[in-house]
């Protein structure tokens, strides 16, 4: 901090909670100056002796200590694991474009949705796309007392104690701020200070982050927040969760009221669409660019053309930035006409992620290797010279199938143009070099499995080749990782590297096994010390409560995905039903068409599923049974929205409501049908009574499937 003056108390001795009082509020204003405005008032000692001052204090009077101090920033002590909390409105996911062309096909959509209600012009919010971890913030009486990941959009981890360090993060609103006020928005790291912390990190023998990204998620996953104290994390504030005691009319108001309130975020512009460009033009180029908030880089447009403008223009300067985005989000502005238009599946109606076209490079192929995976397919790797795309050190890129090797005719030692596909995962475009005089061959997989040599087969009509030999170690190591997933059984610190040495041991040689290791058989290995053996087993321990829908998605059946998985469940009441299904029960479930059907049907048949679920059933793992619909669709074509604290588990009533023909909607609209409130409702119950959407209790709900209450 650079020191214009001092605002150093002084005068009379004070009783040490108002001098506490005190401290607490000239930090939080020297945290917002420094962190949010980038425009300090004391040096960097002077805040320091304010802090110590404040730490003393505490020390002497632990009563003192409160939720806002800013002594608890510093971080705490090691967590044992983070708590699971259900986020009150579930944080959902954007749908994504890669071309200014979208813009129009989305504004066309809005418009559609409309009908006769659409404007002759409809105004667009328009900010970056950040590339960082997704974060709410719920503050309650203007304390901040959570903050959760976004995890599967319905439940989130309470990282709470490691964002309490993030020093752009107020601990307290102002006394005018919402009762209840939930905020979302993203935890990043600005270039300059990721460039700084892989710095340290190298001085200090510790492996570097391949991006900010990567950088910030590690950093807010640590059970100890000291370490993501020690470390330059900023976020900004984007959107609402639920609001309570105080209305907005627009996105626009949103977050300018939020930057009001001491919240961080990009700042909205007033100016024409000209002058903004200037503007931003002048002072990115000036080479010190200002603090991100002072960029201004938010504005609203009138129509799908300022809409493109906007995206055009922060693509050409995005590279100047102080830090990384992947695109701009559009949203409509007018949180009425958001309310009109809903939700579709997991993503709002009103909203679009523009993403940019991907960064390219080029570079030389070094090798071509061949991975196994656990459908036992085999897919060729390209070995590159490491070179940066878009911001990120690339090493490694997928070839595909051999197919694709051929169309693109690529070889060993040839010069290529690669690019990061959504500015995440690397591929292989072309060959930069096509000409080169026969001095390289063309690359052919291999005839036998790299990892037990079995012989690979090409089935017809596929373009995979793949190793069908159930006990291949790769296809055991790569099934197990599946099982493990979070997605799947979610068994947290079971890592890559200690699957690949329990299969390598002999310890295990599919999934089940899992559930029969001790302790001694984990300490047996390198590197495993009693505390870390007992968390693992802990965290097995506490996986063997599942429901089938998790244990028919981890057992990594082909073509079964998630959703896949959850239709099953749904439509067969226990795992003996599951394992007994025929052909045509299977292919009248009605996301499942005859290619997954008969997946499905050759893995019943087959011995490794059916082996594994009554393996699974002997050591202990519980399958909670689902209810079947009966066919009956009683709730066929209700839109529902549910509110407040139920009965049974929220995920299990959205699928009871799923399983009857019910849909599911995010926020109350005037197209929603039933509004089910639980206790503890809160601005979801307001809206409905407010726009005469009929109110249903647990009972009334019970009632209407003509269920016992």
């Amino acid at each position: 901090m650079s020191s214009t003056k001092s605002t150093r108390t002084t005068g009379s001795p004070k009783e040490p909670r108002d001098r506490h009082d005190e401290l607490v509020r000239e930090i939080q204003r020297h945290d917002h100056l420094y962190h949010a405005l980038d425009r300090p008032e004391i040096s960097d000692r002077e805040y320091d002796l304010l802090v110590e001052e404040l730490l003393r204090l505490e020390a002497a009077h632990p009563e003192l200590v409160r939720n806002d101090s800013p002594s608890q920033r510093v971080g705490s002590r090691p967590l044992e694991a983070f708590a699971k909390v259900e986020h009150r409105r579930p944080m959902l996911s954007l749908q994504n474009s890669y071309s200014v062309e979208d813009i129009d096909e989305f504004d066309a959509r809005v418009r559609k949705q409309l009908g006769s209600d659409a404007p002759e012009v409809i105004e667009y919010f328009c900010e970056p796309k950040f590339d960082g971890l997704a974060m709410e913030l719920v503050y309650e009486g203007g304390v901040l007392t959570r903050a959760l990941t976004r995890g599967d959009g319905s439940i989130g981890e309470d990282v709470t104690a490691n964002i309490r360090t993030i020093r752009s993060v107020p601990l307290r609103l102002p006394a005018e701020a919402p009762p209840l006020f939930e905020v979302r928005g993203e935890v990043i790291l600005l270039k300059d200070d990721f460039a700084k912390l892989n710095e340290q990190q190298e001085a200090d023998g510790e492996a570097t982050f391949a991006n900010p990204r990567n950088a910030a998620a590690g950093s807010i996953r640590q059970l100890d927040s000291r370490i993501a104290a020690s470390r330059p994390l900023r976020m900004f504030i984007y959107a609402p969760g639920v609001i309570e005691g105080h209305s907005f009319e627009s996105q626009s108001e949103f977050e300018r009221q939020c930057l009001i309130w001491g919240l961080p975020g990009v700042g909205v512009s007033d100016e024409s669409p000209e002058a903004f460009r200037s503007r931003l033009k002048r002072a990115l180029g000036a080479g010190q660019a200002p603090a991100p908030q002072e960029l201004r880089l938010a504005r609203t447009a009138r129509g799908p053309s300022e809409a493109r403008a906007y995206y055009e223009f922060i693509q050409n300067v995005r590279e100047q930035l102080p830090f990384d985005i992947d695109g701009v989000v559009i949203k409509v502005n007018s949180w009425r006409t958001q309310d009109e238009l809903g939700f579709v599946a997991r993503s709002p109606r009103w909203a679009t992620a523009a993403k940019f076209p991907p960064q390219q490079a080029e570079t030389t192929l070094r090798e071509i290797a061949v991975q196994v995976g656990r459908t036992g397919a085999l897919t060729p790797v390209a070995i590159l010279e490491p070179v940066r795309v878009g911001g990120v050190t690339v090493s490694h890129a997928t070839l595909h199938n051999q197919d694709e090797i051929d169309r693109k005719d690529l070889r060993v030692g040839d010069r290529v143009v690669i690019q990061r596909a959504g500015d995440v995962i690397p591929e292989v475009v072309r060959v930069a070099n096509p000409d080169r005089e026969g001095r390289t061959s063309p690359f052919r997989l291999p005839s036998r499995c790299p990892s037990c040599a079995s012989k690979v087969e090409k089935p017809e009509g596929e373009a995979v080749a793949r190793c069908f030999n159930p006990l291949c170690p790769a296809i055991v190591k790569e099934s197990i990782k599946h099982f493990v997933s979070r997605r799947a059984m979610n068994i947290e610190g079971l890592g890559d590297k200690l699957i690949d040495t329990l299969v390598d041991e002999g310890l295990i040689s599919r999934p089940s096994d899992l559930y029969a290791l001790r302790l001694d058989q984990i300490l047996s290995l390198e590197r495993q010390g009693e505390k870390s053996a007992q968390k693992l087993l802990d965290a097995i321990d506490r996986s063997r409560e599942a429901d089938l829908a998790r244990v028919i998605y981890a057992l990594g059946i082909r073509f079964v995905g998630e959703a896949t998985a959850k239709s099953l469940a749904l439509a067969f009441s226990d795992h003996d039903e599951f394992l007994s299904a025929t052909a045509e029960q299977l292919s009248a479930i009605p996301d499942i068409g005859e290619k997954v059907a008969q997946s499905l049907l050759q893995a019943l048949q087959g011995e490794y599923v059916r082996g594994e679920i009554h393996s699974l059933l002997k050591k202990g793992v519980r399958l909670a049974k689902r209810k079947q619909a009966g066919g009956q669709d009683r709730l066929k074509g209700l839109k529902f929205v549910i509110t407040g604290t139920l009965p049974e588990p929220r995920e299990e009533i959205k699928s009871l409501i799923e399983a009857e023909g019910g849909l599911i909607q995010g926020s109350v609209s005037k197209k929603t049908d039933i509004l089910l409130a639980g206790e503890e409702a809160g601005s979801k119950l307001a809206k409905a009574q407010e726009l005469g959407i009929r109110i249903m209790d647990w009972a009334e709900f019970q009632r209407l499937l003509g269920e016992p209450q």
